[in-house]
């Protein structure tokens, strides 16, 4: 299983892209701007998106995606994957005729090039030999995260989160997790702020990571642009016994 880093920081800028990683060539999980760098042809094997929750910053590249790969779709839609809260959000204020075209009912309602596929908590999909849990996350909004396990391995990809117990119960739940995900937006100094706004800052995360039954690598994604290097060794100072990697974009785990 191959997962590729699209796009990892908590704003634009300088190169800086968002959310957005790509396991093996068919699955994206979130679809912030990172995926615009992506070329038509990778463009044209997604078939699977699996959304945290609809924050712009997750979603941007979801309705140019679809417009994008349309006349490929009318055969086999793209299937995006979120919670109901997320998927009503999407078609009320994105794909509603006003913001962007209703591409549930494109080209025809009974064939639509998008089809929204309900996601809970717990729940599991399979995609041939790739296993997707849902994972529980305390945001601003309703929101998950996602593990996925394969032949080689599991991950886990946080999305926006802050301090809970609920999505730690769900990790140790298995047996494995190789590689973690997980956002780190604001420093120690606006830790009401990162409580407030539904995001970790170190101290919020070292002290979950406590919870954490596994030792997997820990990738660090969403940090603030401009404030990455702070943060990071905020975190480094708080868990130097960490294997901890500060995401920049584009990497590229074999697991």
């Amino acid at each position: 299983m191959r997962v590729e880093v699209l796009g990892c920081s908590g704003g634009i800028g300088g190169g800086r892209r968002t959310s957005a990683l790509r396991v093996d060539d068919d699955i994206l999980l979130d679809c912030g701007t990172g995926v615009g760098d992506l070329s038509p042809d990778e463009l044209s094997r997604i078939r699977h998106v699996f959304l945290t929750h609809p924050h712009m910053d997750h979603v941007a590249c979801l309705p140019m995606l679809v417009d994008t790969l349309f006349a490929q779709l009318k055969d086999a839609p793209l299937m995006v994957y979120a919670t109901p809260p997320c998927i009503e959000i999407l078609q009320a204020h994105i794909f509603n005729w006003q913001v962007w075209p209703d591409f549930q009912t494109l080209p025809a309602p009974d064939s639509p090039v998008v089809r929204f596929r309900p996601v809970e908590w717990g729940e599991t999909v399979t995609l041939g030999a790739r296993r997707i849990d849902v994972l529980p996350a305390i945001h601003t909004v309703p929101a998950c995260g996602y593990r996925v396990e394969g032949n080689g391995g599991a991950f886990a990809y946080t999305g926006d989160c802050t301090s809970n117990d609920s999505l730690w119960k769900a990790l140790n739940a298995h047996d494995r997790l190789d590689l973690l995900v997980v956002e780190c937006a604001f420093g120690d100094s606006e830790i009401d702020l990162a409580r407030r706004a539904g995001h970790y800052c170190p101290e919020l995360l070292v002290h979950d990571l406590a919870k954490l039954g596994h030792d997997p690598r820990i990738c660090i994604t969403h940090l603030k642009p401009g404030e990455e290097a702070r943060v990071f060794e905020q975190l480094r100072r708080r868990a130097p016994q960490r294997a901890l990697l500060q995401l920049r974009g584009r990497e590229v785990f074999q697991l």
